[in-house]
């Protein structure tokens, strides 16, 4: 039986906003202050027992910035997918040089899935965190498409 996570804390999530990884802090840029269409985004923020990077909670989207930690604890970030998405919420995976290197096309992504136009995975890839190509969309940002993993509920 699998450990339950421990319960995130203000403490701690207040704490993980005053030291951002670079890949957080450029993407918080984009971010806040609704710069991105006017959704609302917070950043750290608690979900039930996790904290997450980002949540726009009116459309139940997490973003997760992944470094290569991530890597050694795939079943932990599977867990917390499920979990999200037992309770409504679409989760999309970027890894850090993602934001660095191709954040338009993050933002393009981020978008599309905010306003719906985001496929979400054949239900086989979904479940084995693949990652995939995604179409761009039109946007002032630079960016061709993004490579990403995204996991979504069965709400839009």
């Amino acid at each position: 039986m699998a450990a339950k996570p421990m319960p995130a804390t203000k403490t701690l999530a207040r704490q993980m906003r005053k030291q951002p990884t670079d890949a957080e802090h450029l993407l918080w840029r984009e971010l806040r202050n609704r710069l991105l269409n006017g959704f609302r985004f917070s950043r750290q923020v608690r979900v039930g027992p996790y904290i997450c990077d980002f949540c726009c909670r009116s459309e139940k989207l997490v973003v997760e910035l992944d470094g290569s930690q991530h890597a050694l604890n795939e079943s932990g970030d599977q867990r917390r997918t499920e979990w999200l998405k037992r309770n409504g919420y679409s989760v999309l995976r970027f890894w850090h040089d993602e934001i660095v290197f191709e954040r338009g096309a993050v933002l393009d992504t981020i978008l599309a899935a905010l306003e719906g136009r985001l496929e979400p995975p054949h239900p086989t890839q979904a479940s084995a965190q693949l990652r995939f190509a995604v179409p761009s969309y039109p946007s002032p940002r630079r960016g061709e498409g993004a490579n990403h993993r995204l996991h979504r509920g069965d709400q839009p």
